[in-house]
């Protein structure tokens, strides 16, 4: 055994990966005050909490601007960085664009952990960087309590090209890109030890090959499915959009093991607090279980798609707005 796999990173958190996030209504309620400058340029910014800020800059191209990082999701140090680096790399390409640069985001408890394990760290970060064919130029650290780990990633886009969360139109499909139930497969690991191969091959799996498609195909909306669960981020997409979003329940695709993990209890809070914030904006006859599974916080998940993409499955459609912004059958 090497010292990097003695040591199991996430007993040093106490949470685990995009389910550590504030929950949803919190963070807009803390927004709302705020207004930042602005210009005609800033093609994305704060109003529909997309996954990236866009800015058009000459050139007819749009810089993509993007920071994300977490707490451990998974035991094993070179895992848990790949994961960490794919996610945020994930928020470039649910715009539609390319990373081009990125720099390393690092809480590193020092006098816990040796520095050996935070090389382990950064090497799974410079593979996923490669992996992407995006710079890897240094970064920031901090000496910190908890391991946290993540990149700020800056990408380039066609500023007439985007995928966006506000430009969904009614009368089109629904695909995703990754099947769900990473969450509670990553809450049944850091419980029990219990190794997920499925869950850490979707979450180290680049969305590169979905943005190309969706972009290919024509589509004009998109969003990541993370922390907010499938239920959370179709939510702000219909939101913003002024459409309803319709999600076939039996057409959703999860990873083998998810329904064992929810029915022995592995629900983490961040995915009450999903099915909290969006249940009275949901028409739904589903089970409690089944709405667990829909809203479950996600780590370095799929896109969430309008439009029918080769090899994606369907999954719902998008309506004219009603009463609800979510329909869940």
């Amino acid at each position: 055994m090497t010292i990097s796999t003695s040591y199991r990173l996430t007993r040093y958190a106490h949470g685990g990966g995009c389910a550590c996030k504030i929950p949803p209504g919190e963070l807009e309620e803390t927004l709302a005050e705020l207004a930042p400058w602005t210009s005609p340029d800033l093609i994305v910014g704060l109003e529909t909490g997309d996954d990236a800020a866009v800015v058009r800059i000459d050139g007819g191209r749009a810089i993509v601007s993007t920071a994300d990082f977490f707490t451990p999701v998974v035991r094993r140090t070179y895992d848990f960085k790949r994961i960490a680096a794919v996610n945020a790399l994930s928020d470039v390409y649910a715009m539609g664009g390319q990373p081009v640069v990125a720099l390393n985001l690092v809480g590193w408890p020092r006098d816990v952990l040796p520095l050996e394990i935070l090389r382990e760290v950064l090497r799974g970060g410079l593979d996923v960087a490669s992996e992407a064919t995006c710079h890897l130029a240094g970064g920031h650290s901090i000496d910190d309590p908890e391991p946290k780990y993540g990149l700020a990633v800056t990408g380039l886009a066609d500023p007439d090209r985007l995928l966006r969360n506000d430009a969904a139109r009614p009368g089109l499909p629904v695909s995703l890109s990754k099947p769900l139930g990473i969450g509670v497969l990553n809450n049944r690991h850091k419980a029990t030890g219990e190794v997920f191969r499925q869950a850490i091959d979707a979450m180290t799996t680049l969305n590169a090959a979905a943005s190309a498609a969706a972009l290919a195909a024509g589509a004009l909306a998109a969003t990541d499915v993370t922390g907010f669960g499938l239920l959370g981020h179709a939510y702000k997409m219909a939101r913003a959009s002024g459409v309803t979003i319709a999600v076939d329940s039996v057409a959703v695709p999860y990873l083998d093991g998810a329904r064992d993990a929810l029915r022995d209890g592995y629900v983490s809070g961040g995915t009450r607090r999903n099915l909290a914030w969006v249940r009275p904006h949901l028409e739904t006859a589903l089970a409690e279980d089944e709405l667990l599974l829909l809203a479950d916080a996600q780590t370095s998940g799929g896109l969430l798609v309008v439009g029918e993409i080769p090899g994606m499955p369907v999954i719902g459609e998008t309506r004219p707005p009603g009463a609800h912004a979510l329909v869940a059958a």
